[in-house]
């Protein structure tokens, strides 16, 4: 291959997880984040994914889309991978268990993302000692910097736990949580970055109103919550600790830090999560 066929063909590195096959029942908005982190990551090949959604015209923009397999058989996708993940609905689960049941054996993992749909759930419907763990993602994951709660169920073992480890590190970071604790990571890392996004536009506001260019202030207004959450990451200080490396005495800092405590953002972000939980909990028990 020449320079020029190089160029417009790049030879694409090996998958890092090759000979795994791995389905996605229901690629809708964060099964299709999590689509493009497999194939843009290089976890896996095209030949080694293939999705499922309801509807065939949508089936077949996808195909084209991603350059791989999309059909509206789940029962079939099922049954030819050995990672089954659940994308749809929470209120869809039972029903989709029930549809790719004759597929399900103890030899399969089925990672489901479907909000507080428990793990105990999902192995009942399946009728037997099937391997299920139960994963939050959050809409970050599209850009690589999500982050996901994993949990096990009864039959799930520590090697499989590490392959849906390994599966959602592509497009993020992964913690292992008790099941018990998935609703306070929905209420969380799940809602969270809504509740960020909107102190980010209260951010980029202020900027604007004390005279900044709107695209500046947001610029600056994002970078600074980037920049902020990776210090807290990389330097595993205290927020608390690097709050005090920026406030000195009598500064700008510590004014606005009084509005900011003056004004309840500290316990409204607190309500927020544990309104976020609370409605998780809801949900949860409402599915029983």
């Amino acid at each position: 291959m020449n320079e020029l066929e190089e160029a417009v063909n790049p030879v694409k590195p090996p998958p890092l997880m090759p000979g795994l096959k791995v389905a996605v029942l229901g690629a809708g908005k964060m099964g299709g984040i999590l689509l493009q982190g497999f194939l843009k990551n290089h976890l896996l090949s095209a030949d080694q994914v293939v999705a499922t959604v309801q509807h065939a015209d949508r089936a077949m923009a996808l195909s084209a889309q991603f350059g791989m397999t999309v059909t509206t058989g789940n029962l079939e996708a099922a049954g030819w991978a050995d990672v089954v993940l659940l994308g749809v609905k929470p209120v869809q689960v039972p029903a989709l268990i029930a549809e790719i049941q004759p597929a399900l054996t103890p030899a399969k993992v089925v990672l489901s993302f479907a909000a507080s749909v428990t793990t105990a759930s999902i192995e009942q419907a399946a009728g037997c000692d099937l391997a299920v763990i139960r994963a939050m993602p959050n809409t970050p994951a599209m850009i690589s910097a999500g982050v996901t709660a994993l949990c096990a169920g009864r039959f799930a073992s520590a090697q499989q736990m590490a392959v849906a480890q390994r599966i959602f590190s592509t497009v993020g970071r992964t913690v292992v949580v008790d099941e018990k604790h998935m609703d306070a990571v929905t209420g969380l890392s799940g809602s969270g970055p809504a509740f960020l996004y909107i102190v980010i536009e209260a951010l980029a506001e202020a900027g604007v109103n004390v005279g900044l260019p709107r695209d500046v202030a947001t610029l600056l207004a994002a970078q600074t919550t980037l920049g902020s959450a990776r210090m807290v990451l990389e330097t595993g200080y205290h927020p608390a600790l690097l709050k005090d490396q920026v406030t000195t005495p009598a500064g700008c800092t510590v004014d606005g830090i009084l509005e900011l405590e003056e004004g309840g953002l500290r316990v409204t972000l607190i309500k927020a999560v544990k309104r976020a939980t609370a409605r998780a909990k809801e949900l949860a028990g409402e599915k029983k």
